[in-house]
């Protein structure tokens, strides 16, 4: 059984992926709905925050964690490590590979949250293993919360979007790294905005990737289904109506979430 957890519904995003290349294995979905944004906590708000998260999944059967939220993927995952004895999958080091085997320029954009971007992650992260790479981050507050209100197609979120995304304009950077598992929802309104030459890498497909290669380098981990389906369960921890309304969005179906 895969767990998977996020701050909220953005990270079903990932989970999507994962059904989709992945179709035989089980996942259990934890939201966070009721602290969503995790970006504007403390680190050690966020990291209490993922230990319960973890500690659920793991009562409900996981036997691997995948950390959905690039926010917890940034401040949590030692802490988790630390404190529990299965792999732990984030979602930064997906990003950055991904980051440096297409960046032909080495000049590299990033958005996230405010935690995200202050832990500096990705910079510390990407200049590690390719020290002439320059990279430009941006913290983008607001988006969470407008996707988490169903807000991917209004006029503000356009507005807002351009006020973010204006800073990379002079930096000639040739790869955009969405740098939270929200912002897939927002890719038909980042692209145009960045321009079309950027390349974006969305965190959530490559995690999926990631996890998808870890799992066939440890095939007795996470047991396939055999002949039984595959379960998909996905709890929140509040039921709103927006909530509802996006997940139908990123899976394309309705999808019963489950209040815990």
């Amino acid at each position: 059984m895969i767990g998977i957890f996020d701050s909220g519904i953005g990270g079903m995003t990932v989970a999507r992926a994962v059904e989709q290349l992945l179709p035989d294995h089980s996942i259990l979905y934890l939201g966070d709905i009721a602290r969503t944004p995790y970006g504007t906590k403390s680190a050690d708000t966020i990291i209490d925050y993922s230990l319960r998260n973890t500690e659920f999944l793991l009562q409900k059967g996981s036997h691997l964690i995948v950390i959905a939220c690039n926010t917890a993927s940034s401040v949590a995952t030692e802490r988790l490590r630390q404190e529990f004895k299965v792999p732990i999958i984030e979602v930064v080091t997906p990003a950055v590979q991904a980051v440096l085997s297409r960046s032909r320029t080495g000049r590299v954009g990033i958005i996230g949250t405010r935690a995200t971007i202050r832990s500096n992650i990705y910079e510390r992260s990407i200049t590690a293993l390719a020290p002439e790479f320059k990279v430009f981050s941006q913290a983008c507050p607001l988006l969470v919360p407008l996707v988490e209100e169903g807000w991917i197609n209004q006029r503000e979120t356009k507005m807002i979007l351009r006020r973010y995304l204006h800073p990379f304009k002079d930096k000639q950077i040739d790869t955009l790294v969405l740098g939270c598992t929200h912002y897939p929802l927002l890719t038909d309104l980042i692209q145009p905005r960045i321009g079309n030459r950027v390349n974006l890498v969305d965190s959530s497909i490559e995690t999926a990737h990631y996890l998808r290669r870890f799992l066939a380098d440890h095939p007795d981990l996470v047991r396939k289904n055999g002949h039984q389906p595959a379960t998909r369960r996905y709890f929140v921890t509040d039921l709103t109506e927006s909530a509802q309304q996006v997940a139908a969005k990123i899976f394309n179906r309705p999808l019963e979430l489950e209040l815990v």
